[in-house]
């Protein structure tokens, strides 16, 4: 009996040993196998993180492509964009620290839904541009029509305005320049071509019919220029010349005419006062002014 025990006695630490080593043996499979599923859950992890990094990479690139696709337009949703740029520094911070699957895929989907928010109001900005542009060259086109009307309007009323002053300046005809000669004593008229036997210079005219004419007091001058071009004066003042477009001229006669828009004749003499100087052989040249328009000429010859 007593070597029953003594085996028995002997066999235990046996036992023992046997039963940590088989615990050992489940305890060193059960490590190696959780090892393996966590290493194949970082795996997971990091495959994950990269296709999170991917998305929000081609996100960013793409709104980066519609801002320079709309140029100036963009500067109108630079609002829309810090938000944008925001959220995906936030995201890219979570993926280089300690992130949750669920926290990211959010974000992600957050940043998803504002960056498809800026591009269809970047389209709804393009597209009424596109129209306000449209209507632009519209109205443009239109002010431009209208600038023409105006125009070509305005360039038919000076026509008719000048039309309507050219009608409306009198007209001399029927104009003659007759040299006078008084003979002796008795005062006798006689018409002359000589030079030496002129005493005076008879100018006459008509003044046609014109409905158009303000009817009135006419001042209606004459002037006779001699064969060098010098005029006969009525006198050497002031008072002995007129304004015609905004030059002095002087004159050879003078007369008020009361002009009522009916043809009306005038005869006027020039007087030779120097009578101990001939008049000059050669061609006179008459021009009749009025109203600071020149309304008749004519010319005669003395030799």
């Amino acid at each position: 009996m007593e070597q029953n025990k003594s085996q028995s006695s002997s066999k235990l630490p046996l036992i023992i040993i046997a039963v940590l080593a088989l615990i050992a043996v489940i305890l060193a499979v059960f490590l190696i196998t959780n090892t393996g599923k966590l290493r194949v859950l970082e795996q997971e992890k990091e495959a994950q993180r990269l296709a999170f990094q991917y998305e929000l990479d081609s996100l960013l690139i793409e709104h980066e492509n519609v801002k320079r696709e709309y140029g100036e337009l963009a500067k109108n949703l630079q609002e829309k964009d810090s938000i944008i740029q925001a959220n995906a520094s936030e995201i890219k911070r979570l993926l280089n620290t300690q992130w949750e699957y669920i926290k990211v895929q959010r974000q992600l989907e957050r940043l998803r839904n504002i960056s498809q928010g800026y591009l269809h109001q970047m389209d709804s900005l393009y597209t009424v541009n596109r129209e306000l542009e449209a209507e632009n060259v519209r109205i443009r086109a239109s002010y431009e029509r209208e600038r023409t009307i105006t125009r070509e309007l305005q360039q038919d009323k000076e026509t008719l305005i000048g039309k309507v002053e050219e009608a409306a300046v009198l007209r001399a005809f029927n104009i003659s320049a007759k040299p006078i000669n008084i003979r002796g004593l008795s005062g006798r008229e006689a018409e002359t071509d000589r030079a030496r036997r002129t005493d005076r210079i008879r100018i006459c005219y008509s003044l046609a019919e014109n409905s158009i004419a303000a009817a009135g007091t006419r001042n209606v001058y004459i002037r006779i220029a001699q064969p060098d071009n010098k005029i006969l004066v009525a006198g050497l003042g002031d008072e002995y010349s007129f304004l015609y477009q905004g030059n002095v001229l002087q004159y050879s006669i003078w007369r008020q005419v009361d002009y009522q828009n009916q043809e009306i004749q005038v005869c006027a003499d020039w007087i030779n006062r120097n009578t101990q100087a001939p008049m000059m052989a050669g061609t006179y040249f008459v021009n009749i002014f009025a109203d600071d328009q020149e309304i008749g000429q004519t010319s005669f010859v003395l030799r």
